[in-house]
């Protein structure tokens, strides 16, 4: 039985606010990935999207292997690199719109190990399917370097993710828990390449299989060309769909309540009011969806976010009576109240300064390993 160790959901390319590789594609590259899983297994397959291409996306070949160690490493392999079969073929082709899950590889892994995923693209792939915001690098070099174990062919690196959505092993576990939400979620703040977001920290805490769906700027409500899929049509393909979960934690709401500030900039921010009986209807919605799959669905409150470019007088009443509801409501089997955890005493609708990535929004390190905490007592 397959568990998901890694996932990472897919956007519609963009350049937003990071320059990437999406817009302008791949044309006879090899793109090497690094990930880290959170479950152990003796085979190993992956997953990869073309959900947001207009045309087929063709692979030419494929390897995976263990991650060469220390912070020089670059591109470099720790071992050999195996083969990866698509349908028992070394080569496949995936068709605007689509996926796939490719055959198990046998490669020994275990929890908390990184491995590194090489795709050959020999043809020209258009405008790519990606993850904007990985804080861990990836690399790119012209040509066939999927037998390139010491990494010199890949001669750029870029700071996000193409085409690979997740990867599963033969844990044969059940306990997996997706982590549902937004750039708090997809780590920003925490020290790339460090795998120091909140997903990385819980599942240490835990030793659970943990997922992180996030997507930096992701609303609840409504869809972004930058910012993703409103979280309720994606959460089906990007947390429910995954191997093993039995847990959903969701921390989403403070983009639609922000981005609907009178001062938040309309050249790139969506902007539409978000009230109070909306966000409660797409977090029922949320709820609704996870439970028919049988999970159980932690809520967890809106971290305070005073004095950063999404506060204001509306945001802060809405906020507030957010999170209120998702104390008391008791619509989720569990909550967990992480703007208690993280709020400053003297100043409760601010985050401590101890955990302040420094835009008054997202956690550093120190905060990200508290909210892991938080979570780890009510999972």
């Amino acid at each position: 039985m397959f568990t998901t160790a890694w996932t990472a959901s897919p956007q519609s390319p963009s350049t937003g606010f990071t320059p990437n590789w999406s817009q302008e594609g791949f044309w006879r590259q090899s793109l090497r990935q690094v990930v880290r899983l959170t479950a152990g297994g003796d085979r190993v397959r992956i997953r990869l999207s073309n959900v947001y291409g207009t045309s087929p996306l063709r692979i030419a070949g494929a390897t995976l292997a263990r991650t060469a160690l220390g912070a020089d490493a670059g591109a470099a392999l720790r071992s050999a690199p195996v083969r990866l079969a698509f349908g028992g073929g070394a080569s496949v082709e995936i068709p605007a719109r689509g996926e796939i899950v490719g055959d198990a590889a046998e490669l020994a892994v275990a929890a908390g190990e990184s491995v590194t995923v090489t795709l050959h693209l020999d043809a020209v792939t258009g405008p790519a399917t990606f993850h904007a915001q990985a804080f861990a690098t990836s690399y790119r070099g012209a040509g066939d370097l999927l037998a390139d174990t010491a990494g010199a062919g890949f001669g750029e690196s870029d700071e996000s993710w193409y085409f690979l959505t997740a990867v599963d092993v033969s844990a044969g576990r059940t306990d997996g828990v997706a982590l549902f939400g937004d750039s708090i979620t997809d780590g920003f703040g925490s020290t790339p390449g460090a795998n120091r977001r909140w997903s990385d920290a819980l599942a240490a805490r835990t030793g659970r299989p943990v997922l992180n769906a996030g997507i930096g700027g992701n609303l609840l409500l409504n869809d972004s060309a930058w910012y993703g899929e409103k979280g309720v049509h994606r959460l089906a393909r990007d947390a429910l769909s995954l191997a093993g979960v039995d847990t959903l934690v969701v921390l989403l709401g403070l983009n639609d309540i922000g981005f609907s500030e009178a001062a938040a900039e309309p050249t790139y921010r969506p902007a539409p009011l978000i009230e109070l009986d909306e966000l409660v209807a797409g977090h029922r919605e949320l709820i609704r969806q996870a439970r028919e799959r049988g999970l159980r669905v932690a809520g967890a409150t809106l971290l305070p976010f005073g004095k950063s470019d999404h506060w204001g007088e509306r945001a802060a009443k809405v906020s507030h009576a957010f999170n209120e509801w998702v104390r008391g409501s008791g619509e989720y089997d569990v909550v967990v109240d992480l703007h208690r955890a993280l709020h400053d005493p003297a100043a409760p609708d601010e985050l401590l300064g101890a955990y302040d990535f420094g835009d008054h929004l997202h956690p550093n390190d120190a905060g990200y390993r508290v909210m892991a905490e938080a979570v780890a007592e009510v999972l």
